[in-house]
Parts: structure tokens; C-alpha cells; sequence
């Protein structure tokens, strides 16, 4: 009789354990994985930053790099170029790279372009 139980407390220790790393599996492909990834991507992000990128700060606003530091930029915010704020690289959300603007601009301009003449 002894034995039954010893194995069926065995079983339920087993089984237990088993739950127990199937939690622990569950919760880092949900939660520490994505995590990780996203501080890598923002990192990348923040390790390109160049003078000229327009980009958008944690507070929603918007600016053009105007000097890149080790830790620290300094952004040129509106048409006022008086307004330059210098600010750390971790306080920026978003960056937009000053080619990719001029790209998007000029396929903006030949769109444009196209739909003139197919009007004529």
C-alpha cells in the first residue's frame, strides 16, 4: 500500500513541476522575448541617429537633429531656429532619416506629376 501512494505523490510532484516550467516557457515567450526585442530595435535605432533626421520625442514633439553626442543630441524644434533644445538619445521615440524624407518627397512630386498629365 505504501508504495501506491509514494508513487502517486512521486506523479503529482512530477506533474507539478512539469506545469511549473511550462509556465515559466509560457511567460517568456510572451512577456521577456518581445521585450528584448524592442530594446534591441530601439537601441539600433538610437545608435544610427544622425545630424539632418527628423524625429519625435516621448513628449509627442517633433525636431531635426542638429548634433549627435555619445549620450546626448541636440534638437532644433519649429521654424524658429532660435528653439534648440540639447535633450538625452533615450528620450527620443521615433527617427525618420533625412534620405528617406527626400525619397518620400520626390515620389510625392512625381505622383503629382503623373496625375497632371493623365488630367490634361
Amino acid at each position: 500500500m505504501n508504495f501506491i501512494a509514494a508513487a502517486a505523490t512521486g506523479n503529482g510532484t512530477l506533474l507539478m513541476v512539469i506545469y511549473m516550467v511550462a509556465i515559466v516557457a509560457i511567460f517568456y515567450f510572451l512577456l521577456l522575448r518581445p521585450q528584448r526585442n524592442e530594446q534591441k530595435r530601439i537601441s539600433a535605432m538610437l545608435s544610427d541617429l544622425e545630424v539632418g533626421d527628423s524625429v519625435v520625442t516621448t513628449s509627442g514633439f517633433y525636431g531635426v537633429v542638429l548634433d549627435v553626442t555619445e549620450e546626448d543630441v541636440i534638437v532644433e524644434f519649429g521654424n524658429n531656429k532660435n528653439c534648440r533644445i540639447p535633450m538625452r538619445k533615450t528620450a527620443i521615440a521615433e527617427v525618420e532619416k533625412a534620405d528617406a524624407a527626400v525619397e518620400t518627397k520626390a515620389d510625392t512630386d512625381k505622383d503629382k506629376k503623373s496625375v497632371d498629365l493623365k488630367k490634361k
